[in-house]
């Protein structure tokens, strides 16, 4: 029977990896080296999520998310609300909808790096706008705002953090709209009078609160006690993965290659303040008040005790050797009540049994399309 239940967990491994070919990508996929199986065990330990929400693609902060993947091992999403349709292209001709393509592409592979999952809703880039009014009327307000209700409720974070202030000194009416949009769905996703609709498919959610990741001439400029605010220092190391978050992001940066936005990494301290928009303020850590530990999980208790067992018994050089713990874990989890984080969870000891079995799978096609 325990052969049984190791094979059909492996044959659900293989079937992950095959899901990740569906890119085809001209090079293969690299295997995770020990390093970073080691970050993906303790990431089980870990169920916090956090949202970013900005306008375009490369209107994230690629620092932020790599800290809170790999630093804070939070589930991180980046929602772009357009596809950069509207933008130039230093690369090629492609414009309007060609270039959305491409520059979604742009996204996914800056994700790639570092470690976000990637969003979007239905708006287009119409080019620069002068005013919030503009874009909302351009974009049918009620239809984008319904798109970031349902992304919080599938993804569920635990924080939201804008890009963008929403007193119209981003400069870009898409800009201004984004945050008053991330704004309002963070007061109505928890209600469900509001687009019941998505409740066939997803449920209410309220995140805990909605931060703006704060720009200092702003700040400066309004008087603000930057002492009062929540701060990271995006610019710190990370022992496994051998390089800060700011390193990590230059790279992931230099994907949005049609907008010349490549960047050179820049070592040191990097600080980032983070103003409250609306929730339970934060006075220290913006995910103060949020239990991240197996706890919040009912009758969890004891898959975490088993996650960490098996994170101190990890032997580098010998991955496979988790294997077995890694399916008394999955078990384990398996016997709780469906949730989403039993969901996820689920899925990343599956990956985790990939990786550490060495499962490698790569696809290759006679014609480019």
């Amino acid at each position: 029977m325990k052969r049984i239940k190791t094979f059909t967990l492996l044959a659900a491994a293989i079937l992950i990896s095959a899901a990740g070919l569906t890119s085809l990508n001209a090079q293969p996929e690299k295997d995770l080296n020990s390093a970073r199986i080691k970050l993906m065990f303790n990431r089980l330990n870990v169920l916090g999520s956090v949202l970013y929400v900005a306008a375009h693609p490369d209107d994230e902060n690629n620092a932020l998310l790599a800290y809170f993947n790999y630093g804070k091992l939070y589930r991180t999403g980046y929602l772009s609300l357009t596809r950069g349709d509207g933008g130039q292209n230093l690369v090629g001709t492609e414009q309007g909808d060609l270039l959305g393509i491409l520059r979604t592409q742009e996204l996914l592979q800056a994700r790639k790096i570092d470690g976000a999952k990637q969003f979007f809703s239905r708006s287009i880039d119409f080019g620069y706008s002068k005013s919030a009014k503009e874009t909302m009327d351009f974009w049918n307000k009620e239809k984008i705002l319904s798109d970031v209700v349902w992304v919080i409720r599938k993804f569920r974070p635990d924080v939201i953090v804008t890009r963008f202030p929403g007193t119209g000194e981003g400069g870009h009416g898409n800009h201004t709209a984004s945050e008053l949009l991330a704004a309002e769905a963070f007061k109505i996703a928890g209600d469900s009078t509001k687009f019941p609709e998505q409740l066939k498919y997803v449920k209410p959610w309220q995140p805990k609160r909605i931060v703006w990741n704060a720009w200092l001439p702003i700040l400066k400029r309004h008087d603000v006690n930057r002492d009062t605010l929540v701060q990271i220092n995006v610019g710190t190391y990370n022992q496994l993965l051998g390089e800060s978050y700011t390193e990590i992001a230059a790279e992931s940066r230099s994907m949005h290659k049609s907008q010349g936005f490549g960047s050179s990494y820049r070592p040191g301290e990097s600080v980032n303040y983070f103003e409250p928009i609306n929730g339970k303020t934060a006075r220290k850590d913006l995910f103060e008040g949020v239990n991240t530990t197996w706890n919040r999980v009912k009758g969890g208790e004891k898959v975490g005790r088993l996650i960490l067992e098996a994170t101190v018994k990890f032997d580098p050089v010998h991955p496979d050797r988790s294997i077995p713990g890694l399916i008394k874990i999955y078990n384990e989890i398996e016997k709780l009540p469906g949730s989403y984080w039993v969901n996820v969870k689920k899925r990343e000891v599956l990956n985790l049994i990939k990786y550490c079995s060495g499962l490698w799978l790569n696809a290759t096609a006679s014609e480019y399309s």
